[in-house]
């Protein structure tokens, strides 16, 4: 089935609605790690483009003083907090933590008062404080980066619903080391969880923002 023949379905299914955006949105970066980023890793791929357009939509909120909140997967060494997922995907035993694997992508720039939240789960919701991090820091929309589109960015996308948060997706911004679930995946998210956006629209809306006038990206 085509990816044309997949909308007209969605679409007479009443699918893909434009989620209402807020005025206090937050970056979240998933997992742009170098275990990741970096093609020396068995996890690895070249997300250069995805790191050059997630650098741009940073210096935007960072220019706005939008809270910027970056995730990483990490285990201990013995791994037995891995459980189920590393019988799944071995190779994310590579992901020590204190290894070069769990830093964030340096091309980033990375700020120190951004918070890195370290997790062991596909979601970033899963087994950590962001949900504490977003109350806390007031936000009430979030613009979802990272990788990979088909795992850790969707089940984030499907969480960041489920708590109520309208999540925008420059599609230029995330990523994944297959083409063909990346653009299923995009197709599902915006279907049901997220606006998926050019990262040109994303700009507009921090832009937006920082004017005092927000607008929502279509």
């Amino acid at each position: 089935m085509s990816e044309e023949t997949t909308r007209e379905i969605y679409e007479r299914s009443g699918l893909g609605g434009d989620a209402n955006l807020g005025t206090r949105p937050a970056v979240l970066v998933v997992d742009l790690s170098r275990g990741f980023t970096d093609t020396r890793a068995t996890l690895g791929s070249d997300l250069t483009a995805v790191v050059e357009a997630t650098t741009r939509l940073l210096a935007a909120a960072r220019e706005g003083d939008l809270p910027v909140i970056f995730t990483t997967i990490g285990f201990e060494p013995n791994l037995k907090d891995g459980s189920l997922w590393l019988q799944k995907v071995p190779s994310l035993g590579e992901l020590v933590i204190g290894s070069e694997w769990v830093e964030i992508d340096p091309r980033l720039g990375r700020r120190g008062e951004e918070t890195v939240i370290l997790k062991k789960g596909a979601s970033a919701f899963f087994g950590t404080n962001l949900p504490s991090v977003l109350v806390s820091e007031g936000v009430d929309t979030v613009i979802l980066c990272g990788a990979t589109t088909s795992g850790c960015v969707r089940a984030t996308a499907v969480d960041l619903l489920q708590y109520g948060y309208p999540t925008i997706v420059p599609r230029e911004c995330v990523g994944d080391r297959a083409q063909g679930p990346h653009e299923a995946n995009l197709v599902d998210i915006q279907a049901k969880y997220a606006n998926v956006v050019p990262v040109e629209d994303a700009l507009a809306y921090l832009e937006g923002i920082a004017r005092g006038k927000a607008g929502a990206p279509k």
